[in-house]
């Protein structure tokens, strides 16, 4: 065990660098860089990491500039996951490099576009985007002269791989037997970091979907009243600053309050998951990251927070996701997506050469289509049909 990572505290059951599993395909140490750091600067220098700036998050990327992209959905991913992480006393730097890359394998256009590509490749074995981001990792990059992929280590694979149905799974496995798809067909868990982040991607979500739906107007502070969660917080910063619902110079009314009673919910939804998961793992006692795998899932937040969560998310989901300006929206970037994936079935040439060439077409299609972003693929769209879906855009 390394001196220099019990100076910095981090728990017996954390994923320890100089423990990692390893590579696919071994490398000389860094020396000034451990394991999981390395892993970090990979994917923040990765092309896929830098298109996620121009990717929808709920809102398609030419609606405003301040609404969430993949990329700034990713960086709070991981700033929810490091202030936990740091409180657990587990491997931040593994952490946030999980975070940064969880979402690699989005289409443009969110969830509608993923939807509108698994329906394309509904014959030729499905498009799902945690998959995908572990293609991207581990094929589709191509930036290093010995290997595809980012060859990031077991631990950050593990956590990018947080979904797969046992029939991809065992696809994985026969590939790669010990490789990260193996706890799908065995049971058993991931790490601890790869289980906090999949919570912080939802507290992340969950608070920022909030705030984007009230700056576009399709919510409104009254609607989230009836939402228990936000409406606590909501009370308590108006009774704390009873003058802010007034607004000041060049800010709307009430601004204040909704950034005040945001910053609230995300704190306590990040405390009360580092209290739950410190009681889960206190009453475990989980001896080692080995132990982890074997046993039960670890990090969580309270039984009535998750209530309290789910009750938001089901709020969200009729209230924003199925707004009809948004649903309008999606339904013309899954058309936008299905016409592409035709065009390029029909004439592989359309592309460039590297995916026109591949054996595979639809999933060379698929690889494709997945890592343009969002005006990209309208301007690709322009070119093969001479239409504009969104306008002016």
């Amino acid at each position: 065990m390394s001196s220099s990572r019990d100076a910095v505290g981090l728990a017996p059951w954390a994923c320890w660098p100089e423990r990692s599993r390893g590579r696919r395909f071994a490398e000389p140490a860094a020396g000034t860089r451990d394991e999981h750091q390395r892993d970090r600067d990979r994917i923040v220098h990765s092309t896929a990491f830098r298109r996620l700036v121009y990717k929808t998050q709920v809102f398609v990327n030419h609606e405003g500039d301040l609404f969430r992209t993949r990329l700034t959905h990713s960086l709070e991913v991981a700033q929810v996951a490091r202030s936990a992480a740091r409180q657990l006393r587990l491997n931040e730097d593994l952490v946030e490099a999980i975070a940064l890359a969880h979402d690699l394998g989005h289409t443009p256009f969110g969830h509608a576009g993923q939807d509108a590509l698994h329906g394309c490749m509904s014959a030729h074995g499905g498009f799902e985007h945690n998959l995908q981001s572990l293609r991207v990792v581990d094929t589709l990059e191509q930036r290093y002269f010995a290997f595809d992929g980012l060859n990031l280590t077991f631990e950050a694979r593990e956590g990018i791989l947080k979904h797969c149905s046992r029939r991809h799974a065992l696809r994985l496995c026969a590939a790669e037997a010990d490789g990260p798809a193996r706890r799908f067909v065995d049971g058993g868990q991931p790490s601890l970091e790869a289980q906090l982040v999949n919570l912080a991607d939802e507290v992340a979500y969950c608070t920022h979907d909030i705030d984007d739906g009230l700056r576009s107007g399709l919510l409104q502070p009254a609607q989230l009243e009836a939402v228990p969660l936000f409406a606590h917080w909501h009370e308590a910063a108006r009774d704390d600053h009873p003058g802010e619902a007034r607004g000041r110079a060049r800010t709307p009314p009430g601004r204040r309050v909704i950034f005040e009673t945001l910053r609230r919910l995300l704190s306590a939804l990040i405390a009360d998951l580092v209290q739950a998961t410190e009681a889960a793992i206190a009453a475990t006692g989980p001896s080692d990251i080995g132990a982890v795998r074997c046993g039960p899932a670890l990090v969580a937040f309270s039984g009535c927070q998750r209530a309290q969560i789910d009750a938001l998310k089901h709020f969200l989901f009729g209230a924003l996701y199925r707004h009809p300006q948004v649903t309008q929206t999606t339904a013309l970037a899954r058309q936008v997506v299905t016409e592409l994936f035709e065009a390029y079935r029909s004439d592989p040439g359309e592309m460039p050469a590297e995916h026109a060439a591949a054996q595979d077409t639809p999933r060379a299609v698929a690889d494709y289509i997945a890592g343009m972003t969002d005006r990209f693929a309208l301007r690709e769209h322009r070119r093969l049909t001479g239409r504009r879906v969104f306008g002016d855009v």
